[in-house]
């Protein structure tokens, strides 16, 4: 079921606050995430996320097609 528009998506903001100070200091290392429903903004663009899959973390690559 897709989300309301008027809600907006859902990012996590501990991811989001993450991947923004990556982006400030130049860091481009992987970052672990429990958060599978949040959404991928164009800020994640060119990191990697390793997303928990319930068993272990599997590193995905976001790329601009993914926005």
């Amino acid at each position: 079921m897709a989300r309301s528009v008027k809600k907006g998506p859902y990012i996590d903001e501990r991811l989001l606050g993450r991947i923004e100070a990556m982006n400030r200091s130049g860091d481009k290392r992987v970052t672990k995430t429990w958060a599978r429903a949040s959404t991928i903004s164009p800020e994640f663009v060119g990191h990697t996320v390793a997303v928990h899959n319930g068993n272990k973390f599997i590193p995905v690559y976001i790329t601009e097609n993914m926005v």
